[in-house]
C-alpha cells in the first residue's frame, strides 16, 4: 500500500509520546512492573517456593530469590515440558525459545502471552519511534527483509519451540506479511549459504527499504547481491533503501565495510533483543546508548560485573545504578524468569533517562593475569585506529597467549581480518596497544611491568571468520563470533587461516 506511512504517522507518533512518558519516569515504572511481577509469581510454584507471598519490597526479594542461570532454573522448565502448569507463571507458555548453551547444551526459555508483547511489540515501537522521530516513514511503503531464523517450530513437551527469530516471524501481523520478505518457504530453508541464494534471488529486483539483521550476515547479502546484480552498490540496487536495523553485535566494527557496500551513509536503528526479553532500543538518533525497555514487562537488576561470581554479590534496582559502571544485568519477566543472569554485561551513559551499551558478556573476558579485559575495550582500541587510520576492519577477536611457541614473554594475541592488509602491522599492533593500556590500568600494569610483552596482530586470510563459523555449523542465523575469551580455543581453530 502506497499510503501506508501516511495511515501509520498517528500511531507512530502516539508510540514515540508513550516512549517519552515512561522513559522519564523510568524508576516508576519499574516499580510497577516489578509489583505486577510479584503478583502473578505468586500464583506459581517458583512463587510458592520463594516465598512470594513474603515479599513486600525490593530488599525482601533479594532475600527470597537467588540469582541463577539456566541450570538453577532447568529443574522448572523440566516441569513445563512434561506438561506441568503453573509452574514459573500462570498457565502454560505459548513459545520456547531454543537457544544453545554452552554448559546447559540446549536451553529452552519460556515465551508466555504476557511476554509476547515485549518482543515484537518493542521491535515495533523502535522502528515505529524512529519514523515519528526522524519523520520518515518511506521505509513503510515499499518491502522489508528480516534476515533471521526458520520460522519452523518443533513440539517440545506440547509448546511449539523454536530459535527466536524464526517465532517471531509467526508474530508478524497481516498488515506487515505483504511487506515481508523472503518468503515463508525461503525462510525455512536451514542452510544458510543455499537460503542467502534464495534471498538474493527474491529479493533483487524489490523495492527494498528496510534491512534488519545482524551485520557480519547482512554483509554477505550485500555482496552476494553485487556479485549478482553487477551493480557497483547496494543504493543503485536499491535506490530506496533508507533504514538498516540490527542488535546482537556492535555496529561500528562494520559499519565502514557496509556503507561502502551500499555507496552512502544510511540511518541505522539499534536494538538489543535477547530470547530472555527485549532489554533495549535505540529512542533517539543522535544519543548515546539504548534506552532500557523499563515498562515492558521486565524488572532489571543490575550486579557490579566483578562480583558476579561472589556467593552473595551486590544487587541493585535501577534507581541505585551509576553511570561508568559494568554490571551484569539480571532480569525477572512476565515468562517467569527470576534472578535470571543471562549473561551479558552492560554500562549505564545516562540514568535520565536510562541509557546503556552492551559491554561483553559474563564469559567473554581476558583475565589470563588478572586483566579482566572486556569486548567493549578490545572493540574500542582497535576501531579508534583503524578508523583514524582509513583501515576496514572485517572481525576480530583476542585470546591470550601464554605460553608462546617462538618462546618470550606471554602476550595478548589478535586475530584480524581485514578488507585490506595494512602496510605497517607493526606500526598498528604499536598503535592498539597504546589504546589497551588507556582502556585498561591492569593491561597497562602487565606491559610496563614487563609481565606481558605488547600485543600481538595475527592478519587473517579473507572469509576466514566465515570459513570458521561453518566449520562449526554455526553460519548465518544470529551466530557472532566473541570479541575474546580466555582460552585457546577459537584461537588454535584460527590458526590455519593465518596469512
Amino acid at each position: 500500500m502506497v499510503f501506508r506511512s501516511f495511515i501509520i504517522r498517528p500511531v507512530a507518533r502516539k508510540i514515540a509520546a508513550d516512549i517519552n512518558r515512561w522513559s522519564a519516569n523510568a524508576v516508576a515504572a519499574q516499580e510497577k512492573v516489578f509489583r505486577q511481577l510479584l503478583a502473578k509469581g505468586a500464583q506459581t510454584a517458583f512463587g510458592r517456593d520463594h516465598g512470594f507471598d513474603k515479599i513486600r519490597t525490593y530488599e525482601d526479594f533479594k532475600t527470597q530469590v537467588p540469582i541463577r542461570d539456566y541450570e538453577g532454573i532447568k529443574p522448572y522448565v523440566e516441569r513445563i515440558k512434561n506438561g506441568e502448569s503453573h509452574v514459573l507463571w500462570p498457565g502454560r507458555p505459548a513459545y520456547f525459545a531454543k537457544t544453545s548453551g554452552t554448559t546447559s547444551g540446549v536451553k529452552y526459555i519460556p515465551l508466555t502471552r504476557d511476554s509476547i508483547p515485549n518482543h515484537f511489540g518493542t521491535a515495533r515501537n523502535a522502528l515505529f519511534n524512529y519514523y515519528a522521530r526522524s519523520g520518515k516513514g518511506d521505509w513503510l511503503d515499499g518491502k522489508m527483509i528480516f534476515l533471521s531464523g526458520s520460522p519452523q517450530l518443533e513440539d517440545i513437551g506440547g509448546i511449539p519451540t523454536g530459535r527466536l527469530s524464526g517465532i517471531v516471524n509467526h508474530l508478524v501481523p497481516s498488515w506487515l506479511r505483504t511487506n515481508q520478505m523472503p518468503s515463508y518457504a525461503t525462510n525455512c530453508i536451514e542452510e544458510w549459504e543455499d537460503k542467502l541464494d534464495k534471498i538474493v534471488e527474491e529479493t533483487l529486483r524489490a523495492d527494498m527499504r528496510l534491512i534488519s539483521g545482524i551485520p557480519p550476515w547482512v554483509q554477505m547479502y550485500y555482496e552476494r547481491l553485487l556479485e549478482r546484480s553487477g551493480k557497483a552498490f547496494i543504493k543503485d540496487l536499491f535506490p530506496n533503501y533508507s533504514v538498516f536495523a540490527y542488535g546482537g553485535v556492535n555496529y561500528e566494527p562494520y559499519r565502514a565495510q557496509l556503507e561502502a557496500l551500499v555507496g552512502k551513509r544510511i540511518d541505522s536503528i539499534e536494538t538489543y533483543p535477547a530470547s530472555e526479553g527485549f532489554i533495549a532500543f535505540q529512542d533517539e538518533p543522535i544519543s548515546k546508548g539504548l534506552l532500557l525497555n523499563a515498562a515492558s514487562g521486565i524488572f532489571f537488576e543490575f550486579i557490579p560485573a566483578d562480583e558476579i561470581f561472589n556467593e552473595n554479590p551486590a544487587r541493585f534496582s535501577l534507581k541505585e545504578v551509576e553511570t561508568g559502571v559494568n554490571y551484569a544485568l539480571i532480569i525477572n519477566n512476565n515468562a517467569g524468569l527470576w534472578g535470571y543472569d543471562i549473561g551479558d554485561t552492560v554500562e549505564f551513559v545516562s540514568l535520565n533517562p536510562p541509557r546503556l551499551k552492551v559491554t561483553g558478556r559474563v564469559k567473554h573476558y581476558i583475565s589470563a593475569f588478572g586483566e579482566h579485559v572486556i569486548g567493549k575495550e578490545v572493540e574500542e582500541a582497535l576501531l579508534q585506529v583503524a578508523n583514524q587510520q582509513g583501515i576496514r576492519i572485517v572481525e576480530f577477536t583476542v585470546a591470550p597467549q601464554v605460553n608462546p611457541p617462538e618462546g618470550g614473554k606471554p602476550y595478548h594475541e589478535w586475530f584480524v581480518e581485514f578488507d585490506n592488509l595494512p602496510p605497517d602491522i607493526s606500526a598498528l599492533e604499536a598503535s592498539v596497544d597504546t589504546n589497551m593500556m588507556l582502556q585498561n590500568i591492569y593491561y597497562k600494569d602487565l606491559v610496563e611491568g614487563n609481565i606481558l610483552r605488547p600485543l600481538v596482530i595475527r592478519p587473517l586470510k579473507r572469509d576466514a571468520f566465515r570459513d570458521y563459523m561453518k566449520t562449526q555449523g554455526k553460519l548465518g542465523g544470529q551466530n557472532k563470533v566473541p570479541r575474546l575469551s580466555n582460552d585457546r580455543i577459537i584461537a588454535e581453530a584460527l590458526t590455519p587461516y593465518r596469512l
